[in-house]
């Protein structure tokens, strides 16, 4: 396994690849091709095996103190192997060494597995809030 870590909007191979992985992980379209090119400071976090991208890790500058920690997924048959927890791991390492002093992310319900990794490596539960479709998305942070 290969972990490679990104500053920017990466190459168009690269964000397609970001693209069709995340289809493929939560079965939705949210043009991030076109979001990620508006997030200040983007952070990428890659996972590679055999040169197939497994897993990403997206985050940029929410102010100057915090990092936020955006979006991730890692290919139903890589899930298990601590590929998720080593890019969380990676995302934190750059935004400490970028000079963010705590890390935020939101998660709902449905997402357990992930909400449960959070809270696992420090994250805590600062506050819900609901959405505009009703569902409640539980926001945590983590000192840096």
């Amino acid at each position: 396994m290969e972990f490679l870590s990104l500053k920017g909007i990466p190459s168009k191979r690269i964000v397609k690849d970001i693209c069709d992985l995340h289809r493929e992980v939560f079965n939705e379209d949210r043009q991030l091709n076109e979001r990620m090119a508006h997030k200040p400071n983007l952070d990428v976090q890659l996972a590679y095996e055999d040169e197939t991208l497994i897993g990403y890790k997206l985050g940029y500058e929410q102010n100057a103190t915090t990092f936020y920690s955006w979006l991730g997924g890692v290919r139903s048959t890589s899930q298990g192997k601590g590929v998720a927890l080593q890019l969380m791991k990676n995302q934190h390492t750059k935004a400490k060494e970028a000079g963010y002093e705590k890390v935020e992310t939101k998660s709902m319900n449905r997402w357990r597995k992930m909400l449960l990794l959070n809270i696992r490596f420090g994250f805590d539960v600062t506050a819900v809030e609901e959405n505009e479709t009703g569902d409640s998305k539980i926001i945590l942070q983590k000192v840096l």
